[in-house]
């Protein structure tokens, strides 16, 4: 089947707003579990940020009760203020030195074996946090280098020597989200450039062809089949190798508003689309992040492949 044949019937891209969440959107959480508060008093004790707090991210709670989080470097406050994102914007704080070795410790304290950083864009800094980010990954690495490390980072102001600094020191995924389609970029990403990010993506495969490369964005901003379809191209052009595409949901009054919520069944054909071309991996679904079950993603490809 062709690639707009997976998708007949998908109405992608109807513009409403104030729309009414629906029954099926709703996601069971448990908070009878210790793990969760655990992980909270150990966050706050080493004074360490997570995107799953600062973002609002539906899945914390199941995250946390694994004993599992996406550590958000070099502060809680982003220079820039994308529409979509929950994330406070102003004026960040200066860098925690101690940071990395926190980081290092926490990974310890929870067991972690994969570990997720991300961050706030710091256009403040010159070199958009690029060594702050190195940094974290040695101290993880130098505690035990068996370690997996996956990068999710912001543009690096789109120098290449700033994403060279990063991969010098080994993360095993670098991982770059384009976030929403390129016409979106003018309203939801408006310091943010659709083809400098293409380009990190690309360039990260030039510096390390080993390390795997993973993009993400959001379904729900008024996008059209025929961006969707654009956008894929582009990630596999740009030799990107994994891909998550999960629902937007408005973090807060302030942030753009959802334009469309999609089905179960419609995230399964946009999958089985996303699918058809040369990516290594594909997870798609309503309550899919960037960093969600990356450990099992990752553990799929290492895997021998079998003669």
């Amino acid at each position: 089947m062709d690639q707009l044949g997976i998708l007949k019937g998908l109405s992608a891209g109807l513009s409403k707003n104030n729309l009414k969440k629906p029954e099926w959107l709703k996601k069971t959480v448990s908070l009878n579990n210790s793990n969760i508060n655990q992980v909270k008093d150990l966050l706050t004790n080493l004074k360490l940020n997570t995107v799953c707090q600062s973002a609002n991210c539906p899945n914390i709670f199941e995250c946390f009760s694994k004993k599992t989080a996406t550590f958000m470097l070099m502060g809680n406050i982003c220079t820039r203020n994308c529409a979509f994102c929950g994330v406070r914007s102003g004026k960040p704080q200066n860098l925690d030195k101690f940071e990395p070795k926190n980081v290092a410790k926490a990974v310890k304290e929870m067991g972690l074996n994969y570990i997720v950083l991300t961050s706030v864009t710091r256009d403040d800094i010159e070199d958009g946090g690029a060594k702050h980010f190195a940094k974290t990954v040695r101290e993880i690495k130098t505690k035990d280098p068996s370690l997996k490390v996956e990068c999710l980072i912001p543009d690096f102001k789109g120098r290449k020597e700033n994403l060279k600094i990063l991969l010098d020191a080994k993360p095993d995924v670098l991982n770059h989200n384009l976030e929403t389609i390129k016409r979106n970029y003018k309203t939801i990403r408006d310091r943010a450039n659709y083809n400098k990010s293409l380009d990190i993506l690309k360039n990260s495969k030039d510096i390390n062809p080993e390390v795997f490369t993973k993009s993400g964005f959001m379904l729900g901003l008024g996008e059209e089949t025929g961006e969707i379809l654009e956008l894929l191209h582009d990630l596999e052009n740009a030799n990107c190798d994994i891909v998550t595409i999960g629902q937007y949901l408005q973090p807060s009054k302030e942030n753009h508003p959802v334009q469309k919520y999609y089905s179960d069944e419609e995230f399964e054909r946009i999958k089985s689309l996303a699918s058809s071309f040369n990516f290594k991996s594909v997870i798609a679904g309503i309550f899919v992040r960037s960093s969600y079950k990356a450990a099992s993603t990752i553990s799929e490809l290492n895997k021998p492949q079998a003669n």
